[in-house]
């Protein structure tokens, strides 16, 4: 028996050699032949299947609570339709520190953490030039469409990204535009070749980019300017969109808090634009109200078709940032009635983008993923008045204080150069003349700052670059932490206290509150499907390459979802 199963098996063999099974045919149905017959060879697809447009939303500080929080009110069209007949991941976390705009954009893209894509903060100190550096900020460079504009590009961001992948596996033959009220949240999803990125100026209510990309505005966007659309919303009156009653998730209109714009004594609706503006920096207002989501909208649907995207053979590539929800959000908190007015008509934009690219590239054609740069922290004082620990610290207090700690210590004045994002700056030439050691002035300061009643724990550089550590807030504070530009002493705050500020809230740590974001996929081989695995947000990237057949971001860390790839 086993000498005929042995020769069956070799016979087998034989016939597979003789007759060779090509990938596209070894899933088919096998069909039997004869050698009057002989079989016609299984035909292989010469070019990989591909969505015709990828569409990557972000959204600028979304908390995932809102989808159900405010779900009575949405409409059928936008988050829903993306939740009912899309693949929802619920339990989608960022997995470093700090959870900012810059490096949130930059490693949705790029499917890294900050320790190597080097974009660790907005802004962080340069000590090479003695003063803070801005993400996407570029001397050399000059704004195009402004005289008063930001000058940005992607040359901090030292790894490419999906886009610059898309562009270089298509020799350039695809397209990558990148659109945003912020200009970082522009930048950097667009990547280092793309075919344009373009940002809202607050001085002149127009969309403008740099002489990186282009001497010119290209023509669209001129035309899209010169409708002067800015201006337009600015004249109207933001109300709520629906009865007050149906705000009743989200808390009273009138909060000590919340920003008061000038011209108004309370920060309350209705908001008529029209007679704030001019008191409350004119085009800027605009940023501050659901019209900065309306003209993003805009301005991407004059892309899709200035550009031509999603019209040929070649997958292109379009990415939409809404930066209006933080800008709310900080200056109002998470349950206002703005922030919640905000979000069901941002709903309402999503549905209407959607709906364009059915019309313009074809349902079924176009692969759309949907996230968030970050997510963000109830206001502590409304966390205090609900009995739940919270605070705010000032941080010049705490700067004198740890220069005084190290003084009185290592007999040197002023050893801390410099404050930002929960990290110190330690002054090395200072240290290096006196004959101090480093890691010894790093740990005094250590030292210092567990001390405060508001740090949970603090870090050397020494620690982060001697010592690995695996799962906790402290990995996640190491995956944020790149030696060229990171601090001396990386500190962690105690959940919900944040430093004192003239804005509500903010966001920024590795607490839930801050690393919990939606992910949602729609469209191209895109089936409806729930997962609560918990997934990286450096896992976006890696997904969308291996459903493209493109070469993975080439500082990627993260892994593709496996449900969506297989």
């Amino acid at each position: 028996m086993k000498f005929k199963h042995l020769f069956g098996c070799l016979l087998v063999l034989a016939a597979c050699k003789t007759q060779p099974i090509s990938p596209v045919a070894a899933d088919a149905q096998t069909t039997t032949t004869t050698a009057a017959t002989p079989a016609t060879p299984p035909q292989v697809r010469n070019v990989f299947e591909r969505p015709k447009l990828v569409v990557g939303v972000v959204i600028d500080q979304m908390r995932p609570e809102y989808l159900y929080r405010f779900a009575d009110d949405f409409t059928e069209g936008g988050f829903k339709r993306l939740m009912r007949e899309g693949y929802v991941n619920h339990n989608t976390h960022y997995n470093y520190i700090p959870t900012y705009t810059g490096p949130g954009h930059a490693s949705v893209y790029s499917g890294a953490a900050p320790g190597t894509h080097g974009i660790i903060g907005n802004y962080w100190y340069s000590r090479e030039l003695r003063r803070s550096v801005y993400c996407v900020g570029d001397t050399t460079v000059q704004p195009v469409g402004s005289s008063t504009g930001m000058a940005a590009s992607p040359h901090r961001l030292l790894v490419t990204n999906l886009s610059d992948e898309l562009k270089l596996a298509t020799s350039h033959r695809a397209k990558v535009v990148g659109v945003s009220l912020k200009d970082r949240s522009a930048v950097l999803p667009a990547g280092h070749v793309p075919d344009g990125a373009y940002w809202y100026d607050g001085s002149s209510g127009n969309f403008i980019t740099s002489t990186y990309y282009k001497q010119q505005l290209p023509g669209w966007v001129t035309s899209f300017n010169s409708r002067q659309l800015a201006n337009q919303y600015l004249d109207s009156t933001w109300a709520l969109l629906k009865p007050e009653a149906n705000y009743r998730n989200s808390g009273p209109d009138d909060q000590p808090y919340e920003k008061v714009f000038k011209g108004k004594s309370t920060p309350t609706f209705p908001y008529v634009l029209s007679e704030l503006r001019e008191q409350n920096d004119n085009f800027g207002l605009l940023s501050y109200t659901p019209w900065g989501n309306t003209i993003v909208t805009d301005i991407a649907l004059a892309a899709l078709e200035g550009e031509s995207l999603g019209q040929d053979e070649t997958v292109d590539l379009l990415a939409v940032s809404y930066s209006t929800p933080d800008i709310v959000g900080h200056s109002f908190g998470p349950r206002s009635r703005e922030q919640h007015d905000i979000y069901l008509r941002l709903d309402r934009e999503i549905a209407r983008l959607l709906e364009e690219l059915d019309q313009r590239v074809g349902q079924g054609n176009y692969l759309l993923f949907l996230t968030a740069d970050h997510a963000g922290a109830d206001v502590p004082q409304f966390l205090i008045k609900e009995r739940i620990p919270a605070g705010n610290y000032a941080d010049k207090p705490l700067l004198a204080g740890l220069n005084t700690q190290l003084q009185q210590r290592f007999k040197q004045a002023e050893l801390v150069e410099y404050i930002t994002n929960d990290q110190v700056y330690l002054n090395h030439s200072k240290i290096s003349k006196a004959g101090l050691v480093l890691a010894e002035v790093q740990q005094a300061a250590v030292e210092y700052l567990v001390q405060q009643p508001y740090i949970v724990d603090a870090y050397t550089a020494t620690n982060m670059r001697q010592q690995e550590y695996f799962g906790g807030i402290r990995h996640l504070l190491q995956m944020g932490y790149f030696r060229p530009r990171s601090g001396d002493v990386l500190y962690l705050l105690n959940p919900a206290w944040m430093e004192e500020m003239t804005i509500a809230t903010t966001h920024g740590t590795g607490y839930n509150y801050d690393t919990h974001v939606p992910l949602m996929w729609y469209g191209w081989q895109i089936g409806q499907g729930n997962s609560y695995k918990r997934q990286d947000i450096t896992d976006i990237a890696p997904t969308v390459s291996h459903l493209l057949g493109i070469g993975l971001p080439n500082g990627a860390t993260g892994n593709p979802i496996i449900e969506l790839v297989k």
